[in-house]
């Protein structure tokens, strides 16, 4: 008998031992996982940041990018255009040619996302002044893109001034020049980021005559339209951490009863600092202001000829430039 309660209380205390080892471990699993959820439920989800640096400048050759500076930036802009480089050797493929073109500008950013900016070219002594909006910042899982307006107004001041085809000038309001886009880019990559732009040029004076004027009415014949759109194609890569390969190309969608203007491309190569940003390249624009290239450049990359006319256009009309920036932030 007293073996066998012996046995009995062994087994007893064996599987009530077994049974509190069990319950132990449970509570420790089930306080493990309240803790790893409480600890999920209060730690703070991480703060999601807009896309940085999808371009480098507020310029990409020819044209504005979708990069507003930060509030407090004053930018500088140098940027100079030389001559054609069809004449080769005798002005030295255009750098010692005297229709060179130069811009001097500055913006300044008063409030986030927001620039406004003037600056003087040589061409015409134009003045121009402009304001550069940043809509949408591309943010990952909010905003696929970003979208930026740009627009510019602009004035040719020279004293001796001619439209387009040498027409007079006949009052003040026919110097000036409008200019209106939208922006699309994206960072597609750590190295690479391409943009898409839309805009609208307008000019308030065309060339033109009366191929009807008496007492019946009157009609007038306009070489070109008031109004010109267009679409550029920009991009850029990285090739080290400071330095990148940059294109971009400009087509005009508007075709004029006369004077149409030709499409643009650049290629080139950018270096930046911290506070410059030089770029040097190949292109077809000279004017430095974005309506008087899309409504006026005459200078064509590929020769082709008119099949309407049969008028045949000569092709190779690059110019070498570059842009210089400088940045301080106040």
């Amino acid at each position: 008998m007293k073996n066998q309660y012996t046995c009995l209380r062994s087994s007893f205390y064996s599987r009530a031992g077994f049974l509190i080892i069990l319950l132990m471990l449970n509570g420790l699993l089930y306080a493990q996982q309240d803790s790893t959820g409480k600890a999920k439920a209060t730690q703070p989800q991480a703060r999601v940041r807009p896309v940085k640096n999808t371009f480098n400048s507020q310029w990409i050759i020819d044209n504005q990018t979708v990069m507003v500076p930060v509030k407090g930036t004053l930018e500088l802009d140098f940027q100079h255009r030389f001559g054609t480089v069809t004449q080769g050797y005798q002005d030295f493929w255009g750098f010692f040619s005297p229709s060179f073109n130069i811009r001097l500008g500055a913006t300044y950013s008063f409030m986030k996302n927001l620039s406004v900016g003037i600056g003087i070219t040589k061409t015409g002594l134009t003045w121009d002044g402009n304001v550069k909006y940043a809509i949408l910042t591309q943010t990952p899982g909010k905003y696929p893109v970003s979208v930026t307006f740009f627009g510019d107004w602009a004035i040719n001041t020279f004293k001796d001034a001619a439209l387009y085809d040498g027409s007079p000038i006949q009052h003040t309001t026919d110097r000036y020049t409008f200019f209106s886009s939208f922006i699309i880019a994206r960072k597609i990559s750590d190295k690479f980021s391409a943009q898409a732009t839309i805009s609208l040029s307008h000019q308030n004076a065309v060339g033109g005559y009366y191929t009807k004027n008496d007492s019946t009415g009157s009609a007038i014949y306009e070489s070109m339209y008031h109004d010109h759109f267009a679409v550029a194609v920009s991009a850029r890569y990285s090739v080290t951490p400071l330095s990148a390969i940059i294109v971009d190309y400009n087509q005009p969608l508007t075709v004029h009863p006369a004077y149409n203007p030709h499409p643009s491309i650049g290629f080139g190569y950018e270096v930046t600092t911290s506070g410059h940003c030089f770029q040097f390249f190949l292109t077809n624009y000279t004017w430095l202001n974005p309506q008087n290239n899309n409504m006026y450049n005459q200078n064509n990359p590929f020769a082709y000829t008119d099949n309407g006319t049969g008028t045949h256009y000569p092709g190779g009309q690059w110019v070498i430039g570059f842009n210089l920036t400088k940045l301080w932030n106040y």
